[in-house]
């Protein structure tokens, strides 16, 4: 058995070092003995000084980085954790891609845990001015993490406060920078800090900036848990301040501006039922200069239908997507794709329908690397409407297939149940008949155990929408014979 003390500064470089040695000995984990800071019983000799690996022990990228974080979690057996993960790596080099791995996924919990840790040790520690003679101001602060955060944690306060001297002192670590140079010391007691007359400042700050009508208090102690709030000032007050919220609240709505007078509302009114285009030339133009909703402003252009202008079908899907947004085509992303693969093995050519949004315009969140979609408000898909009426009325479908909630708000007026309705035939608001179903967005989301069914079912739709289109423009449809004989028997049912 082998006893490996790690101590409690430098446990990184520590661990690491051990776990080189001992993989390269083929040392098994279930003989080794780990011992932080001298806190487990010396029941074995220790024989830590294992000669040095020859070569170098090369492992994941991924692992490495994994272990860098999870060595400062508070649990006992961490250590042994990563061991034996290490252990079985040699054998197994692509184990960290299995997610349903349980060692790996209680690891990555730890993982997780450390970070927030480290998150909320930015966020809530609170210094206080020392008021030492010098050129540099120098401050303390006393914080109890739940972790051992403080070492990996101080160059973050390296980076943010290097034009002074600091101290933050916790239970297991205190991080000393003075003069630009920082030292690691053991841990203490809550050190008598003086006090601070910015923290009045700092607390008629934070008293001007609550905003009462947005009280959550799950939320706020999700991301403030009470176990922070003995050692920062500002937490004093928030007890008066959610006391108070609703009074306050009640006085912003009173001293709130009045509604706009009533020939605003009749504007509006006007702006949404205003002639419609009275050619395709006419709603081309208009849809390229649209301002109807906010939407227009972020997005590269608008997206306009597509497809032969007299189809007996008229397929309506949600809003474009990122690939729709920037060719300017519906249902050319992955959805789009989906689609049109399913569309083939339901026997129905898409080709042949004239399809469009219910939304004209990408509604996205920017992030560093892409747009991610947002579903389009209810107000928004309204708006929007005019204009799909407005092809409607141009084009005169037979037929209006919808697919996802917004489709059916746009065509039916509700967009609920959409689950419970799907499969079904309603009259439209134009009066026409509008089929039913799932946006094929839905079935990407799906895990790929459900996949294969939900397909088959959206598969089904298709078919029974074909069905009736075919008792009206059997010509217009491009059909398979077996499908063309499916969808006369769905039609006879």
């Amino acid at each position: 058995m082998h006893t490996i003390s790690i101590p409690m500064i430098g446990t990184d470089t520590a661990w690491r070092d051990a776990a080189r040695r001992l993989l390269a000995a083929r040392v098994k984990p279930d003989d080794v003995l780990w011992d932080f800071d001298g806190q487990a019983p010396q029941l074995f000799e220790s024989t830590a000084d294992l000669p040095a690996p020859r070569r170098a022990v090369k492992v994941s990228k991924d692992f490495v980085e994994l272990a860098n974080v999870v060595v400062w979690h508070k649990d006992s057996q961490r250590f042994a954790r990563l061991y034996a993960l290490l252990w079985r790596l040699k054998d197994t080099p692509g184990l960290m891609a299995d997610r349903a791995d349980p060692d790996l996924a209680k690891l990555r919990q730890m993982e997780k845990a450390v970070r927030r840790c480290q998150h909320k040790m930015k966020a809530f520690v609170r210094f206080r001015d020392l008021r030492s003679e010098g050129p540099r101001r120098s401050f303390g602060a006393w914080f109890e993490p739940t972790h051992h955060t403080m070492e990996p944690t101080a160059q973050f306060f390296v980076r943010r406060f290097g034009d002074m001297d600091w101290m933050i002192v916790t239970p297991s670590v205190t991080a000393k920078f003075t003069n630009g140079k920082l030292t690691l010391h053991p841990g203490d007691t809550k050190p008598e800090l003086p006090e601070d007359g910015a923290e009045d400042l700092w607390g008629t700050y934070f008293c001007n900036i609550f905003n009462p009508a947005r009280v959550k208090i799950s939320a706020m102690t999700s991301e403030m848990p009470k176990k922070y709030w003995k050692n920062m000032p500002e937490t004093q007050f928030i007890p008066g301040l959610i006391a108070d919220a609703e009074e306050k609240v009640r006085k912003m709505q009173d001293a709130a501006p009045t509604l706009p007078p009533e020939r605003m509302a009749a504007i509006r009114d006007q702006l949404m039922h205003s002639a419609q285009p009275a050619s395709w030339n006419m709603l081309d133009a208009d849809l390229n200069g649209c301002t109807r909703c906010p939407l227009h402003a972020p997005a590269t252009q608008v997206v306009k239908g597509s497809g032969p202008r007299d189809a007996a079908l008229m397929i309506v899907g949600e809003q474009p997507g990122d690939h729709e947004d920037m060719q300017g085509l519906p249902f050319v992303g992955p959805a789009g794709q989906l689609f049109r693969g399913l569309a083939a093995q339901a026997g129905l050519d898409p080709d042949a329908a004239y399809i469009t949004n219910a939304v004209k315009h990408f509604k996205f969140k920017p992030t560093a690397k892409r747009r991610l979609h947002v579903n389009p408000a209810t107000s928004e898909v309204d708006h929007c409407a005019w204009w799909l009426r407005s092809e409607v009325a141009l084009m005169k479908p037979k037929l209006i297939i919808a697919m996802g909630a917004s489709a059916a708000r746009a065509t039916t007026g509700n967009g609920k149940d959409i689950t419970r309705r799907r499969g079904t035939v309603e009259v439209g608001t134009d009066g026409l008949p509008v089929f039913l179903t799932v946006h094929p967005s839905h079935l990407l989301r799906l895990p790929d155990a459900d996949r294969e069914t939900a397909e088959a079912a959206f598969i089904a739709d298709l078919k029974t929408a074909t069905g009736h289109l075919l008792q009206s423009a059997p010509s217009i449809m491009h059909l398979t014979e077996t499908t063309r004989a499916e969808g006369s028997d769905i039609a006879a049912e």
